[in-house]
């Protein structure tokens, strides 16, 4: 067989059945990607014969005499971008950049008919992170990034120092290395919701040739630990092992097969024997918390940390400020409903995995896709009883993650495999393992009371929340008690209270996911005040407007103030006007079809700016010997853009261009320490180190020059390659050896801890038209209102809000991890979980506050979670202006929407029902 890639030749006969997306990775070609198993995503798009493919379905042998090319091969052999790589560059087309491979090999082959109708185009491509807009951008030519500028980074959209790694194809993700004597690993996975493990016979899975080993619950540690990662794991309950002899959940892992190749590790898990003695199960959490109900954890609670482990309540909250009942005897109208919302999948088109080996000083290295490579080190220590000096975990570009990577849920079995067996040991999950297998965003059940007076002053506001945590605790107690946090914190009243339970059942187990938990209650809270003000007929923006917090009020909840949250700026205020321009622009969007219902709706939210607790960063600035810099910082690049940042903040502290600054990062080996790229603190926790240590690094230097120079320190001044001073210029390079000859090393280590904390605002717009005889939902028009401080780089904090719509409109349309009766996921599979695709998506209008914040880096705020919260209750609220309809559980779909219309009689402007 011959196959010619890339204008390379290759000979090697495939195996039977193999797919030609394995081939070429097998075989270096590591830009075609694995996104779906299914040709769902288009991430593994490449050219046979000038036509696009997807190579996951493309058998092996059918390219036996044809010409493969695949992203690393668009460019001229002399290294000359193709114009569809350049243009994706210049227009930042990209954010995490896994699909970004499929999506030019799919455009490169566009004729203009085609690019005519980019909907029908990329219907067979997904992007999980820009919101699609970016991607036109780039298809249609336009340019985004601007040119550096020496000491001018801050505020500019400067472009991501990997862009041209990831339109080549040549950056590095997860699985994008070669380790060699690689083993691989499968994991056999309980088929009962929950049961007891009464016998595992692994002798004809070791019979299977290839096989090296098979672990169960014998050779796992006993002790238990959380799989969510917190810089203080106290937050969490110890009720997860890496191999159990109890299942608690379909799907949950029973036993790992090590082998030379995945179809060895696959056959031997299908060998295995298990004898299992089923056990109840409780899939519901209000049923859970019942007297005699199945436990789902029988454990001690003050060792375990769950709140109540018989009533199946991992955490909970209850509190009250003022008198609830007095408040509501003043309202002259109390509303009160209940909201519902549901599982949602993160869908980062790279899965879980991570691969492990001892490198050549005996130490165990771990590279995995994780958000929390740090935290992810430490728990491998104290699972493992190793010394931290002795472990090294590695993130490469991780592949998307929107909170689903806060976790370690592969890097224990990997490791544990390693230690024993002393070989390389990789584990990747299928697309539907990260169905049933990792873990989603939390179901809730919000039951709002609110009254208000009718002056549209509220009265009182009182919550009962159920969160559904899975069969682990994980991040569930955090996730309740922030879900109640700042959703009531933002609106002022004299009396609330709050009663919130994270309540185990027997199901996938729920964990971060963009919003941690405020998306959820927002939803419930900002429909159930867009209701109370139409029933006392005002305006549900002036409502919302007159009863928000300013900004030298106090943010209380019944749960107490936090008192390292503070609002350091406030631009609530002008997204509130942001809005209200909107709403007057009734001519903007697009037309509402005939006879189709029209309305608007708008939403507010507040998220602060990191977690509670302290969330740590080390950063350090180092001069090297060429008069560039190097930049080692912990955070991970996921798409959240930091790594760009981070340059930008360091160029301009030390007045020179972001080229001439190597960012280091993701590594245990690079900084001491940090906690984490989560809770949007990538910019206002690492960003600060980062610019604690840059601003250290420029006074060492110009401390050094003056002294050299022997002229007074504020004679001298930073340049692009040099320090400037009365006689002249001295080279950053002719510096750096006259240090180096008095041994002094130019290097400066910044740190921040993280609090205190500000807040971030947003608002979001919606004008939509409903069909009344399809109930199908048009969005005429979005718009988004982010208070994000001052603003690093607005390109891509664009992005990010962009991003964040688009996710939130899935969740909010037809995102829904189905769960059938015996506690199985039905939707394993993106043909069957609907993801937003390019044709769902409508161009946002971003709009940016002018504020500056007194605690965030140079003035900026985060803005990589708080867009996803305000969209779902704004959709609702204009749905409910068309319809007349309140929909109080989330998806929106088409039929769900049309049944309701249906029951209540609803007809559009030409009386068709």
């Amino acid at each position: 067989m011959k196959i010619e890639v890339n204008g390379r030749q290759h000979e090697e006969d495939p195996r039977p059945g193999q797919c030609l997306r394995t081939y070429l990775r097998e075989r270096g070609w590591f830009g075609v990607k694995k996104g779906c198993d299914a040709g769902d995503c288009g991430a593994c798009t490449v050219h046979v014969d000038g036509e696009p493919v997807h190579s996951c379905l493309y058998p092996a042998f059918r390219a036996d005499g044809r010409t493969v090319t695949t992203v690393e091969g668009l460019a001229s052999p002399e290294g000359e971008l193709h114009p569809v790589q350049r243009r994706f560059l210049d227009a930042q087309g990209f954010q995490c950049g896994f699909c970004t491979a499929g999506f030019l090999m799919t455009t490169a082959a566009l004729d203009e008919d085609k690019l005519a109708d980019l909907p029908r185009a990329f219907k067979g491509n997904l992007c999980r992170c820009t919101g699609y807009r970016a991607i036109e951008d780039a298809v249609r030519g336009v340019k985004n990034v601007e040119a550096p500028a020496p000491g001018e980074s801050v505020g500019r959209s400067l472009p991501a120092p990997a862009g041209p790694q990831v339109v080549t194809g040549t950056a590095r993700y997860t699985f994008d290395v070669e380790v060699p004597g690689l083993l691989h690993m499968k994991l056999l996975r309980s088929p009962h919701a929950h049961a007891r493990v009464v016998a595992v016979d692994t002798s004809a899975a070791l019979r299977v040739p290839g096989v090296h080993a098979v672990f169960t619950h014998r050779d796992a540690p006993e002790r238990h630990f959380s799989t969510a990662r917190h810089e203080h794991p106290e937050e969490d309950p110890d009720d997860t092992r890496v191999l159990d002899d109890t299942v608690r959940y379909i799907g949950q892992r029973v036993a790992a097969v090590v082998a030379d190749s995945e179809a060895a590790a696959e056959e031997g898990c299908r060998r295995i024997e298990v004898t299992y003695e089923v056990l109840p199960a409780v899939l519901d959490p209000e049923e859970a918390m019942w007297p005699g109900a199945p436990v789902v954890h029988d454990k001690d609670a003050a060792t375990a940390r769950i709140a109540r482990p018989r009533a199946n309540v991992v955490g909970e909250a209850h509190g009250e400020i003022g008198d609830v009942a007095a408040g509501f005897a003043e309202a002259d109208l109390v509303y009160e409903e209940t909201f519902r919302t549901q599982r949602a999948q993160h869908a980062s088109l790279e899965t879980h995995g991570a691969l492990a080996w001892f490198d050549e000083d005996d130490r165990l290295t771990v590279r995995t896709s994780s958000q929390t490579p740090f935290l992810t080190r430490r728990a491998l220590c104290a699972l493992y009883d190793l010394p931290e000096e002795r472990v090294r975990v590695v993130a490469g570009r991780v592949g998307g993650g929107f909170g689903g990577k806060q976790e370690m849920l592969v890097e224990d079995v990997v490791a544990l495999a390693v230690l024993r067996l002393r070989r390389p040991v990789k584990l990747e999950y299928t697309r539907a393992e990260q169905f049933y297998g990792a873990t989603t965003r939390h179901p809730f059940t919000v039951h709002v009371k609110a009254g208000a007076r009718r002056d549209g002053t509220l009265t009182a506001l009182q919550l009962r929340v159920v969160a559904n945590t899975g069969a682990y605790g994980n991040h569930g107690p955090a996730v309740m008690f922030h879900s109640v946090g700042e959703s009531m914190a933002v609106y002022r009243a004299r009396h609330k209270k709050v009663d919130a339970y994270s309540v185990y059942t027997h199901t996938v187990p729920a964990g971060a996911f963009r919003g941690y938990g405020l998306g959820q209650v927002m939803f419930a809270v900002e429909s159930a005040f867009d209701e109370l003000a139409r029933r006392l007929d005002l305006d549900p923006l002036e409502f919302k407007a007159r009863n928000v917090i300013g900004p030298d009020e106090p943010m209380a909840t019944p749960g107490g103030h936090e008192e390292d949250l503070h609002i350091a700026s406030y631009g609530l205020d002008q997204c509130v006007g942001i809005v209200r321009r909107a709403q007057a622009q009734t001519d903007a969007g697009q037309p509402a079809p005939e006879g189709w219902l029209v309305g608007e709706g708008a939403a507010l939210a507040m998220i602060a700016t990191g977690p509670p607790g302290g969330h740590i960063a080390d950063a350090r600035a180092t001069l090297l010997g060429d008069g560039t810099f190097d930049l080692a910082v912990g955070t991970a690049e996921f798409g959240n853009g930091t790594t760009t940042v981070h340059q930008q903040i360091a160029a301009g502290e030390l007045a020179t261009t972001v080229e001439r600054i190597t960012v280091r990062q993701s590594d245990t080996d690079v900084v001491r320490h940090d906690t984490g790229a989560f809770a949007s603190t990538g910019t206002v926790v690492a960003g600060k180190a980062t610019l604690r240590a840059a601003r250290a690094l420029a006074d060492m230097l110009l401390d050094f020059a003056a002294a050299h120079l022997r002229v007074p320190r504020d004679q001298c001044a930073l340049a692009e390659e040099a320090v400037l001073h009365p006689g002249g210029r001295l080279t950053l390079k002719e510096l750096h050896q006259t240090a180096r000859a008095v041994g002094v090393e130019f290097a400066a280590d910044g740190h921040f801890g993280g609090t205190p904390r500000s807040v971030a605002f947003n608002a979001q717009w919606f004008k939509v038209a409903v069909d009344p005889g399809s109930g199908e939902i048009r969005i005429l028009r979005s718009v988004h209102a982010a208070d994000a401080g001052k603003v690093m780089n607005p390109m891509q904090c664009r992005g990010q809000v962009e991003g964040g719509v688009a996710q939130a409109l899935g969740a909010t349309l037809f995102e829904n991890v189905r769960i059938d009766g015996t506690g199985a996921v039905e939707t394993a599979a993106f043909r069957r979980y609907r993801l937003p695709q390019y044709a769902d998506v409508p161009r946002t209008e971003v709009h940016f506050m002018e504020t500056a914040d007194a605690i965030g880096p140079l003035g900026a705020k985060s803005m990589s979670e708080s867009p996803f919260n305000p969209v779902a209750p704004a959709f609702a609220n204009a749905l409910r202006d068309a319809t007349g309809i309140r929909f109080t559980e989330l998806p929106l779909t088409r039929d769900r929407v049309w049944l309701a219309l249906s029951e209540a009689g609803v007809a559009g402007a030409d009386g068709r029902p």
